[in-house]
């Protein structure tokens, strides 16, 4: 029994189930490719986005 055989039973036998793992699948990559890309251009942009610009300036004002 191979590893298509295994996913065939437990998850796209059934269609409901089959979109299910869609959904969930769909919500949790979305979060994950939000996550990373927020953090690449936060690294890219380091010194120059809002916040920093923010406390940079409450540092000099204290």
């Amino acid at each position: 029994m191979g590893a298509l055989d295994v996913f065939y039973k437990t998850i796209v036998r059934r269609n409901s189930v089959y979109v299910g793992f869609i959904l969930v699948g769909a919500f949790f990559g979305e979060q994950a490719v939000d996550k990373v890309g927020n953090s690449l251009w936060e690294s890219n942009n380091k010194g120059k986005l809002f916040k920093d610009i923010v406390a940079s300036q409450q540092e000099a004002d204290a």
